[in-house]
C-alpha cells in the first residue's frame, strides 16, 4: 500500500512543532527559575524575615552580619516561592539596649545592578549584639500599591578586626566612621575606602561630605614603623571617602585615623608621635 506522503509530512511537521514548543517552554521556565539564583552568585544566606505574605531573605558575601560596614543583598518571594521584581523597600535597624534603643547608619535600598529580583544596600553596625542586647531589623515595602512589613531579631557579631569607630568629636557631634576597603589587603599600595556619618538623633544618621580622614598606618609589633606613599581619604560623594593605604609587609597593621572637618580642623583623633604611638581611633588590618 502506498504512503500518503503529503499527510505524513504534515504529521511530522506537527510533531516537530509540538516538541519544539515544549522545549522552548521548558527552557523558558528553567531560565526564569534560575535567574534569582544567578543574581546571588558569590553570596550566602544570612537570615529570612517572614510575614503572612512573603519571605524576605538577606545575603552577604560570607553569610554573616558584623560590626562595621555590611553590604546586604535582599530578595522577596511570595507564598509560592516566586521572586518579586517591583518592590519599593525601606529598612530600619534598631539596637535594643538595656537602657535605650538606637539605630545606625544605613543606605537606601535599591535594585542591584543588572538584577531583576535582587535588591541591595548597606548597614553600618557600631556594636555587636549579646545575650541581653540585640539588633532588630524591620523591612517595610510596597508591591503594586499594597504595603507590607516584616521584622526579626538579627545576629550581629563582633568583627575579628576593628573596622568601625563611633565617637563624639570636639565639635560636639557624634560620628561613625567605617572601613570598606581593603578587605583583601596586599603588600603594596591598596585602594582604601571608608564611610563617614554623623548622628542627628538616636534613630537618624546622615552622610557627611567635604571632610577628610587622615591615615597613618603603623606596625606596633615591628617598632611601630610606618609606610610611605599613603594618601589621606577625601570625600567623593554620599559619605564615601577614598585614598591609598601603603602596606610594606605582611602582618598586623594599625591604621591610625584623624577626622578633619571642612575647615581643615582635626576634630578627633590623635597624631602619632614619639610620645603618642597611636591614635584613639583606628582600623585594624592583618594579612
Amino acid at each position: 500500500m502506498a504512503l500518503n506522503k503529503p499527510s505524513t509530512m504534515k504529521h511530522l511537521k506537527t510533531l516537530t512543532l509540538f516538541f519544539l514548543t515544549i522545549f522552548v517552554i521548558s527552557c523558558s521556565d528553567s531560565d526564569d527559575n534560575s535567574t534569582p539564583t544567578d543574581e546571588l552568585a558569590g553570596l550566602q544566606l544570612v537570615t529570612t524575615l517572614q510575614n503572612d505574605s512573603h519571605d524576605i531573605s538577606l545575603y552577604t558575601a560570607d553569610g554573616t552580619l558584623q560590626t562595621g560596614y555590611n553590604l546586604i543583598a535582599m530578595q522577596i518571594k511570595d507564598a509560592d516561592g516566586n521572586p518579586i521584581s517591583n518592590a519599593s523597600i525601606t529598612w530600619n535597624p534598631v539596637m535594643h539596649m538595656m537602657s535605650m534603643d538606637h539605630s545606625c547608619p544605613k543606605s537606601a535600598v535599591a535594585k542591584k545592578q543588572n538584577a531583576d529580583f535582587t535588591y541591595e544596600g548597606f548597614i553600618v553596625f557600631q556594636m555587636a549584639g549579646n545575650d541581653m542586647e540585640s539588633w532588630e531589623l524591620t523591612v517595610n515595602y510596597t508591591i503594586n500599591g499594597t504595603s507590607y512589613t516584616a521584622s526579626s531579631t538579627i545576629d550581629v557579631a563582633a568583627s575579628p578586626k576593628r573596622r568601625v569607630e563611633s565617637f563624639q568629636a570636639t565639635d560636639g557631634n557624634r560620628y561613625v566612621v567605617a572601613m570598606i576597603e581593603p578587605m583583601a589587603p596586599k603588600v603594596g599600595i591598596n585602594d582604601m575606602t571608608a564611610v563617614v556619618y554623623q548622628m542627628e538623633s538616636m534613630m537618624n544618621f546622615f552622610a557627611v561630605d567635604d571632610y577628610s580622614v587622615k591615615i597613618d598606618p603603623r606596625m606596633p609589633g615591628m617598632g611601630n614603623h610606618g609606610s610611605p606613599n599613603n594618601v589621606d581619604l577625601v570625600s567623593i560623594a554620599d559619605g564615601f571617602y577614598q585614598g591609598k593605604l601603603s602596606l610594606t609587609m605582611t602582618g598586623y597593621w594599625k591604621v591610625n585615623l584623624q577626622l578633619v572637618d571642612a575647615g581643615s580642623t582635626v576634630i578627633y583623633g590623635n597624631e602619632v608621635t614619639e610620645d603618642s604611638p597611636g591614635s584613639n581611633i583606628y582600623f585594624e588590618v592583618e594579612f
